[in-house]
């Protein structure tokens, strides 16, 4: 094809490379968070964060940015891609910023929900720009590299934030986000054009404020449950009142001309479907990565960079494994594809229910990698079931629904079974701390890395309460893993029952839209 003939932006690989940058701190700052949760939980060298804390800290991120993922994405269609991106950079660049000197566990959950707030405004603009600079023969390429570099993220995380942690304290893992923005600003001003939609989407209020109340509800209900128990009454009047809350909004999104989530997608069991699948895993291996921190730097004794290099054989499956499987979906089909997938991955979280103290490391570390082989063969079949479902003037919406549900469903993982783990751990604990001074008692039944300190305060006589902190947290993490195998497998059901198979039926042209047209913000 003749340069004549490319209808694309002249500098749009540049452009693309500053997106994609872009993308990367927001993915990475997650995965970077997860090998810190045992340095945060530290009263001498973190904050002392207790486990329901440290649940907050991931999910204030991802609530946040969940809920306001389609809002934001109409508000750059409407007010212009470029500023609303620059905006979306600073945000996350101060928040990051904040975060790094945070003084205290709330100040930390504050301002990691404000990073979920400026990730909001990047994510959904990245690729409303991408289609916008990009001519469209040379449009799937570019979208191709943009969803590698969520892989990427995945993969330098864990790595750098041990690199950091090895030599730095631990608010390094956020500030290193920060140099990052200010180039991202800078070239965001000088290479990418501005843009917006001239028929942008209206914007949902209540949609939006009804999702986020419902959510936090939801979550506080059963983060506060499993730390401190479900007999009191505040912990069901957030349960149910979340759940009513959510129930309103799901009612609300089903009259509205203009919804924020459009549920009657849902209608479309081959859109449906995949997007249950993707929930799914997401939900069960979110809730995996948030307690196998804690089993190889305290259980096991290794280091964060040594913790970030043993999660490596799961982002370099990912990176190896993504890329084949739309392949492999052309040869055997979406569904054969994602069975398989979901076998693996709950096969390998099953494996984690079985991990003892003295499991030999390389088992552990082929656990990783059997998941991330799964996972990879996960979400390529399930993309392609969401854009066959739809007719394609409807993917971008699509593409937002699924990112959105993977968010909410990973949040609700991290909640619910770090809740499980929580209330498996404080009975487990609770009758070896009964022979413990009083001040002390309650922190040790409260999480395992609260064990450690009050074992490190008593010194050698604090050596029972290890192997006892030890002992009941690994019975917990079989509990928690059992756990998220078993909705993982749920997964196997949903795609034996819904998933098309080698060849798919056309995508449904409703009688009546499914979503407004103009509500594409992806």
């Amino acid at each position: 094809m003749e340069l004549s003939e490319n209808t694309g932006h002249p500098r749009r690989w540049a452009i693309l490379a500053v997106l994609v940058v872009s993308l990367v701190i927001i993915v990475l700052d997650n995965t970077v968070l997860n090998v810190a949760l045992r340095t945060l939980a530290d009263p001498v060298h973190g904050l002392g964060a207790s486990q329901g804390q440290l649940e907050w800290s991931i999910n204030s991120y991802t609530l946040v940015f969940a809920g306001l993922l389609f809002t934001f994405g109409v508000l750059g269609d409407r007010y212009g891609r470029k500023w609303f991106l620059m905006v979306g950079l600073a945000i996350f660049g101060l928040a990051s910023l904040l975060s790094a000197y945070a003084q205290s566990p709330g100040q930390l959950v504050g301002a990691r929900a404000l990073m979920g707030l400026g990730a909001a405004a990047v994510m959904p603009v990245t690729l409303s720009i991408i289609s916008n600079v990009f001519d469209p023969k040379e449009r799937g390429r570019a979208i191709g590299v943009w969803a590698g570099a969520v892989g990427l993220g995945v993969a330098i995380g864990p790595i750098l934030g041990g690199l950091l942690l090895e030599n730095y304290w631990w608010g390094s893992v956020f500030l290193i986000n920060v140099p990052v923005v200010v180039l991202g600003v800078i070239a965001v001003a000088l290479l990418v054009p501005d843009s917006r939609d001239p028929k942008p989407g209206r914007i949902d209020v209540v949609g939006v404020l009804l999702s986020v109340i419902g959510l936090v509800a939801l979550s506080y209900g059963i983060i506060d449950g499993g730390e401190h128990g479900f007999g009191r009454p505040l912990v069901w009047v957030s349960i149910i009142g979340g759940l009513a809350v959510l129930a309103a909004f799901v009612a609300w999104e089903r009259r509205v001309a203009f919804p924020s989530l459009d549920v009657r997608l849902f209608r479309v069991p081959r859109f449906a479907a995949p997007v249950a699948v993707i929930g799914l895993v997401f939900f069960a291996a979110m809730g995996v990565m948030f307690f196998s921190s804690f089993y190889l730097q305290l259980v096991r004794g290794y280091s964060p960079l040594e913790t970030g290099l043993l999660f490596l054989p799961f982002a370099a499956a990912q990176l190896v494994f993504a890329p084949r499987s739309a392949a492999m979906v052309k040869r055997y089909g979406g569904r054969a594809v994602a069975l398989v997938g979901l076998l693996l991955t709950a096969g390998a979280l099953a494996g984690f229910a079985f991990a003892t103290e003295d499991t030999p490391i390389w088992i552990v570390a082929a656990i990783f990698f059997f998941q991330g082989v799964g996972m990879a063969n996960i979400m390529p079949p399930a993309t392609e079931s969401i854009m066959s479902a739809l007719p394609r003037e409807k993917a971008g919406v699509g593409s937002a629904v699924s990112n959105t549900v993977r968010q909410v469903a990973g949040a609700l993982g991290v909640a619910v079974l770090g809740s499980v783990l929580s209330g498996v751990y404080r009975e487990q604990m609770e009758p070896a701390a009964q022979a413990l001074p009083a001040p002390v008692r309650d922190a040790a039944t409260e999480s395992v890395s609260g064990a450690y300190a009050v074992a490190e305060r008593l010194g050698p006589v604090g050596q029972p309460v290890l192997s006892a902190a030890n002992d009941a947290f690994v019975s917990a993490m079989h509990w928690a893993a059992g756990l998220s195998a078993v909705f993982a497998a749920l997964g196997i059901l949903v795609v034996l029952r819904w998933m098309p198979g080698r060849s798919a039926e056309a995508p449904v042209q409703p009688t009546e839209p499914v979503v407004d047209p103009e509500l594409v913000a992806a």
